[in-house]
């Protein structure tokens, strides 16, 4: 069974195959059906970004003054969304269902739901930074038939890799170089646990944990405990705050707030 045909089949129970070590066989089946609860999950969420967009892009041909009119929508939407459904509908959030649903208005055939390839929501999530219609379909094929992470898609795109190989003579010297400069993005078995957008979809708090190292957790406690120390006007806000930018999800290890500060 190639690879392809693994990521299509979504019966753990007919990919299984009994080996001699019960230990293998077991982490097998556990990375296996974390792996397809994992696609399962992301299919949905690509759909439902989908369908929002499509929803947006709809309702903004009733306006006559288009684009205004959207902005307004979209404005309107995000603060009644976020009221009911917490932070994950902000205005950046809507405009990137409704840019995703522009760029890819047939990767849905119909509502069902059926297509011919569906990569993760944050795999399009990236691809839709890519404004060159050619190169962006490029890319999506690319990460879909080479299993890349999303890590390496975003790795890819960002030096321009499909230009590169367009233009260049040697080809298979820039792939080799791409696919050494990217092994390491590519065996994190876990990255789609760390993946804040799924926890958030599923109403989940995201487990920041496994960003830090016993020591750099250390240093931040007692740099915490100094701050703190310091007295009137000085306050504490957060640890491992968590900020979404259009490209990627970062986490600010200490977040303080001097009165003195404010107004700058």
């Amino acid at each position: 069974m190639n690879e392809l045909e693994k990521m299509n089949n979504t019966d753990i129970m007919s990919i299984f195959q009994k080996s001699d070590n019960i230990l293998t066989d077991i982490q097998n089946i556990i990375e296996t059906s974390q792996r397809q609860a994992y696609r399962a999950v992301d299919t949905i969420l690509s759909q439902r970004n989908w369908l929002i967009g499509y929803r947006i892009a709809e309702e903004e041909l009733r306006g006559e003054d288009r684009a205004e009119y959207g902005a307004n929508v979209i404005k309107t939407l995000s603060s009644e969304l976020t009221k009911v459904y917490g932070k994950g509908f902000t205005k950046t959030n809507l405009y990137s269902f409704y840019s995703f649903y522009k760029c890819f208005p047939e990767i849905f055939h119909s509502l069902s739901g059926k297509s011919h390839r569906v990569l993760s929501w944050t795999h399009y999530r990236c691809l839709i930074q890519v404004k060159d219609e050619k190169a962006r379909k490029w890319y999506e094929k690319e990460a879909f038939e080479q299993t890349w992470s999303v890590r390496t898609l975003q790795r890819n795109i960002n030096p321009q890799y499909y230009y590169r190989l367009l233009q260049s003579q040697q080809k298979n010297a820039v792939e080799q170089e791409m696919r050494q400069k990217t092994a390491a993005l590519q065996n994190d078995k876990l990255e789609f646990i760390k993946n804040p957008v799924i926890a958030e979809f599923l109403g989940l708090s995201s487990n920041t944990d496994f960003t830090e190292t016993d020591l750099e957790a250390s240093v931040i406690s007692n740099i915490q405990k100094f701050l703190m120390e310091l007295g009137k006007g000085y306050a504490f806000v957060a640890r491992q705050q968590h900020i979404k930018t259009e490209k990627e999800d970062y986490f600010i290890d200490l977040v303080c707030h001097h009165e003195c500060l404010s107004g700058i």
